[in-house]
C-alpha cells in the first residue's frame, strides 16, 4: 500500500512538473478572487496547451452539492464489482426522505419503484437530495467512498455527512469537502476514462453533461458547446467543477468560494456573480476568435 502511494505521488508530482502556468490568465483571474468577500480558489486545466491556473487551489473547501460526483464514482464502482447494476430496480421507501427540500424524489410515495439509472439522473441533473443520499448509502456509505479516493490519490476531497470518524469535518465543511485541483482532476480523470473503467467514465461524462443548474458558469459558454459539469451552493459556499469541450481545445476548471458573507440566494449573489465572470474570462481567454456574447437575460427565465 505504501509503494502504491508513492507511485502516485510520483505521477502528480511529474505531471505537475511538466505543467506550466498560464500567466496571462492567471493575471485576469486573481483580482477578481482577491476582491470577492470571502475566501475564492481555482484550478483551471487547458488539456491540450498543459497549462494551468492554481489560486488557492490545494486549500480546502466546502463541496455542496459538488460531492455528488464521488458519489456517482461509488455507485459505478459497486457495479463494476457486480454488486449493483445500472438499471437496477429499486423500491423507495418514505424513511429516506430529505427533509426540508423540494426534491423529485421525496414526492414519491411508499413503495414507488424507480430503477438506479434514474436515481442517478435526478442526482446529477437536478441535484435531488433524497437520490443522492439513497446513492450514497447504495454505494457503501461514505468510507467506502473516500476509500476509492484515497487509495486514488486524493488527500482532499472526502465525504463527511453520516461517515463514522468525520463529525469534526462536517461540523466544519458539511456534506463533503474538496479542493479545487482535485475537484478538476476528478473531472479530468472520468473525461479521460480513467475512473473505473473507460466505459464506466463514458457513462459518468454523459451524465454530467445533463446539468439542469445551468446559469452561471455555464451560462458564458455558447449552447452549442458541450460542458460536463456539477455545482454546490450552500448560504457560505458556491462552487462548480466544469469541462469544455471547446474548438480550440479542452479544458476543465473548479472554482470554490467559502466563507462567502453575500449569503442571498438571489442572482445577484457575489459569488455567483464571480463564478460567472471567471468562466466568461476563460473563454474568452481560449476561444479568443469566438466572438460570442452571453445573452443577460437568458439566465432570467
Amino acid at each position: 500500500m505504501r509503494s502504491f502511494f508513492l507511485f502516485f505521488a510520483l505521477l502528480i508530482s511529474s505531471t505537475v512538473f511538466s505543467q506550466q502556468e498560464d500567466k496571462r490568465l492567471a493575471a485576469l483571474l486573481r483580482p477578481y478572487l482577491e476582491k470577492h468577500h470571502g475566501i475564492a480558489g481555482i484550478y483551471v486545466h487547458h488539456l491540450q496547451k498543459n497549462r494551468v491556473v492554481a489560486i488557492n487551489a490545494d486549500t480546502v473547501f466546502p463541496t455542496a452539492s459538488t460531492i455528488k460526483v464521488p458519489i456517482m464514482i461509488g455507485i459505478f464502482d459497486k457495479i463494476a464489482k457486480g454488486e449493483l447494476q445500472y438499471h437496477q430496480p429499486l423500491i423507495y421507501k418514505d424513511s429516506l426522505l430529505y427533509p426540508g427540500e423540494e426534491d423529485i424524489l421525496g414526492a414519491f410515495k411508499e413503495g414507488h419503484k424507480i430503477d438506479l439509472d434514474k436515481v442517478m439522473m435526478l442526482m446529477l441533473t437536478m441535484s435531488d437530495n433524497t437520490a443522492s443520499l439513497w446513492l450514497q448509502s447504495l454505494a457503501g456509505g461514505g468510507q467506502q467512498i473516500n476509500a476509492w479516493l484515497e487509495a486514488h490519490g486524493f488527500v482532499n476531497t472526502r465525504v463527511n455527512s453520516r461517515t463514522p470518524g468525520r463529525e469534526a469535518n462536517r461540523s466544519q465543511y458539511g456534506w463533503g469537502q474538496t479542493s479545487p485541483r482535485e475537484m478538476a482532476r476528478l473531472m479530468e480523470m472520468i473525461y479521460k476514462g480513467e475512473v473505473i473503467s473507460k466505459a464506466a467514465s463514458e457513462r459518468m461524462y454523459r451524465n454530467l453533461c445533463r446539468n439542469y443548474w445551468d446559469t452561471e458558469g455555464l451560462l458564458q459558454v455558447p449552447p452549442r458547446i458541450r460542458t460536463a459539469s456539477k455545482n454546490g451552493a450552500v448560504n457560505t459556499s458556491r462552487s462548480e467543477v466544469v469541462m469544455v469541450n471547446a474548438p480550440h481545445g479542452d479544458y476543465v476548471y473548479s472554482i470554490i468560494t467559502k466563507e462567502n458573507q453575500d449569503q442571498r440566494w438571489d442572482r445577484d449573489n457575489e459569488a455567483w456573480e464571480l463564478l460567472r465572470t471567471v468562466s466568461g474570462l476563460i473563454w474568452q481567454h481560449y476561444e479568443k476568435n469566438d466572438k460570442w456574447v452571453p445573452d443577460p437575460g437568458v439566465g432570467q427565465f
